[in-house]
């Protein structure tokens, strides 16, 4: 893989992981959800703003109807989360009795998601499972399951395919990492 830099606002990235790569994980994760929702129509509810290019090529990739919502929420100022949730957007219809796909980007320590566990579970859904692009294992706080996970990582921070940088960098094919050298 030739290495490529770009420089976002006042940071320097290179490439870490290519689109091929991300778009194999996905057809990966896209043939698990395929066998386990056959004949089944849940809904998946993608995470704004990070999530919208993984849940795009993730549906497209799916052989089951399917409903989609949105809902925003975030945690995160520049590199670092804040450990503080706000939400701006959530869902505007019933969803009693009906399976839900969480759709993220990434999940941490997991309290976005925790936030949204909870948020979800008062709404009664039959069931809520979690499908990311990608975990952080080392940095993750809680004892509940990710369900779905397209690429484990480290610690790094990263951008591209839906991943900002103080809102620049989410179109960038490719995943990058801070180049620190």
């Amino acid at each position: 893989m030739e290495v490529k830099k770009i420089q976002l606002l006042d940071r320097r990235f290179k490439t870490m992981i290519p689109a091929e790569e991300i778009d194999k994980a996905v057809t990966r994760v896209a043939e698990q959800l395929n066998e386990r929702y056959a004949g089944k129509t849940p809904i998946f509810l993608g995470v704004l703003s990070g999530a919208f290019l993984f849940l795009s090529d993730l549906v497209r990739k799916i052989s089951f109807d399917s409903r989609l919502a949105f809902v925003k929420i975030s945690s995160y100022e520049g590199t670092q989360s804040t450990g503080r949730i706000s939400q701006q957007l959530g869902i505007d219809f019933d969803i009693e009795g009906k399976d839900v796909i969480i759709v993220e980007d990434i999940v941490e320590t997991g309290h976005s998601m925790n936030y949204l566990i909870d948020y979800l579970q008062q709404r009664n859904p039959a069931s809520i499972a979690i499908c990311t692009l990608f975990f952080k294992p080392d940095k993750f706080l809680y004892e509940y399951k990710i369900d779905y996970v397209a690429m484990p990582i480290g610690n790094e921070f990263i951008v591209g395919y839906g991943l900002d940088y103080n809102q620049i960098g989410r179109n960038l094919k490719d995943i990058y990492v801070l180049d620190e050298d």
